[in-house]
């Protein structure tokens, strides 16, 4: 199976925003798949990158290094990053690892934050 097999990235073009959509599996052999993709859309300078995370249905620690990175990019060029919610699983797999209350979640019709969904400050802890 190769990674083309386990990971899809679409990309749409949409006012101020980048939205890659997210489909299948993110782990280490999809992980700088996905980190290329997150630097095509850095470069075309959008206010704010969303990953779809509505058809991921597995998520490991390399896929999340990958997202951490990008948040962190993000904020050092004063841009946004955000995800939408995503499955089941890779909610629970944000949410354990202490994840998903650092990064901004949106909704993915529109990109207006998720209630209740968002880290406090959207940064992430610096200790």
């Amino acid at each position: 199976m190769s990674v083309d097999d386990r990971l899809q990235v679409i990309t749409r073009h949409e006012p101020g925003r980048v939205v890659l959509e997210l489909h299948g599996e993110l782990d280490i052999a999809g992980a700088p798949v996905l980190a290329s993709e997150i630097g095509r859309a850095e470069s075309k300078a959008p206010e704010l990158v969303v990953l779809d995370l509505e058809d991921l249905h597995f998520i490991d620690s390399a896929g999340l290094r990958v997202m951490l990175a990008a948040h962190q990019r993000a904020a050092e060029r004063g841009a946004g990053f955000a995800l939408t919610p995503g499955t089941p699983q890779v909610q629970r797999l944000l949410s354990v690892a202490g994840v998903g209350e650092h990064l901004q979640t949106v909704d993915p019709a529109d990109g207006s934050p998720v209630d209740g969904a968002d880290g406090a400050n959207g940064s992430l802890p610096t200790s």
